[in-house]
């Protein structure tokens, strides 16, 4: 089955970007480039738990409605939020209101503060789990890794909740800790491209 398909534009990217044209952009400028910044892999390992049992379209079409909600994603801020504010997003129609992800999401901002005195970075502790770049590329089907699975294992330890393998192997692929572009979609040397001239935190 093939992985990448030819979009109305005349180019060909990863299939998955045939459910809806919000995906195209999504896809082209952001996932799988690699990220450094510690707001930006805390936001996205949130999403990522808040898109648990949902799609990626339903959280990317409120996404600006999240960061706004949870302060752009700055965990020394969310750290801070009390009951108030946990009433305030369970009544906020613009995000997902599940108060166990809610919860999560402040709950893992404080963990967020303890790994960045230990670690000096959420960057530097996450990229500790890019994969070995020599292993063959991963079909897209695959929704969990031996990598995936320990990064949970790992955070759950930490005291992190709403980060199961398939969480965290999403956020893996979206943060650019591999290159999941299918072979063939316009965009997969880009990001190899932009792989190779990252600094590793």
């Amino acid at each position: 089955m093939t992985e990448v398909v030819k979009n109305a534009d005349g180019k060909v990217r990863c299939k998955w970007c045939e459910v809806t044209s919000e995906y195209i952009s999504y896809h082209d400028t952001e996932w799988g480039y690699p990220v450094s910044n510690d707001q930006r892999l805390f936001e996205k390992i949130c999403l990522e738990g808040f898109q648990s049992g949902l799609s990626w379209r339903t959280i990317l079409a409120k996404r600006e409605n999240f960061r706004t909600a949870f302060r752009n994603f700055d965990f020394n801020k969310i750290a801070k939020f009390t009951q108030r504010d946990i009433d305030r997003l369970l009544n906020d129609e613009g995000i997902v209101r599940h108060k166990g992800k809610i919860e999560a999401t402040i709950n893992n901002a404080k963990c967020a503060q303890q790994l960045v005195k230990q670690e000096g970075s959420l960057a530097a502790f996450f990229w500790r789990y890019e994969p070995d770049k020599k292993l063959p590329a991963k079909p897209q089907t695959v929704s969990t890794t031996a990598d995936s699975t320990t990064l949970s294992k790992d955070l759950k330890k930490l005291g992190w909740k709403f980060v199961g393998p398939t969480t965290a192997y999403a956020f893996m692929q979206a943060m650019g800790l591999v290159n999941d572009h299918a072979e063939g979609c316009v965009i997969r040397k880009k990001v190899e491209i932009a792989r190779k001239k990252f600094k590793k935190p």
